[in-house]
């Protein structure tokens, strides 16, 4: 770790990543519905939180730094995560039906399991609003903050993403994806639409 040069920065930065790795980790698999993804964004949060150091050691709050850089990695990377999962996905219809009732068969064993699976059928960025709001228990204002949208943005998606998810879980089954349509970098979800 040549970005923190000095034994005390060592020593500060080792402690921070104790203290915060918990936190991030639960966050980036609440994000991913995966173990492996959670694990390379903590070290990627932070490998980016080391390069700046010096700055985010003097910080008030360097956990929320971290958290953003993750959330800011998750949003950025979820399509090409979808394609990966996709593209390691058997073509077989009949093996397909027998995994999906197998699935549904296990998922029923366990309501967290079923939640973080229904969870995962969000876009990235209801999930972010959702793990943000209500398992990080930020306020709309830091959460609007994270993601770089106003308040009724966070409040507009937070209540998609409930009925959303809401509606996976009833269902047991994946929602229609929404229109995949991107204005200025962002989900057609998170423009306001006129009433």
């Amino acid at each position: 770790m040549e970005w923190v040069r000095d034994a005390a920065s060592k020593r500060q930065f080792e402690g921070f990543a104790a203290e915060a790795s918990d936190t991030l980790f639960r966050t980036g698999y609440l994000m991913t519905g995966d173990l492996k993804d959670a694990e390379d964004l903590v070290q990627e949060t932070f490998l980016r939180v080391a390069r700046r150091w010096s700055r985010v050691q003097s910080m008030d709050h360097p956990a929320a730094y971290a958290r953003r850089i993750l959330i800011n990695l998750v949003l950025r990377d979820s399509d090409r995560r979808s394609r990966q999962k996709a593209e390691l996905e058997p073509q077989g219809g009949g093996a397909e039906a027998a995994d999906q009732y197998a699935a549904r068969a296990l998922r029923a064993v366990d309501d967290l399991a079923e939640f973080q699976w229904a969870l995962a059928q969000l876009p990235a960025r209801q999930r972010a609003v959702l793990v943000l709001r209500y398992w990080a228990d930020l306020p709309v204002a830091e959460v609007a903050g994270i993601l770089g949208c106003s308040a009724g943005t966070v409040k507009s998606t937070a209540s998609r993403a409930a009925a959303r998810l809401g509606a996976v879980l009833s269902s047991g089954e994946s929602p229609a994806p929404e229109p995949a349509t991107r204005q200025s970098g962002k989900e057609a979800s998170d423009v306001h639409r006129p009433a």
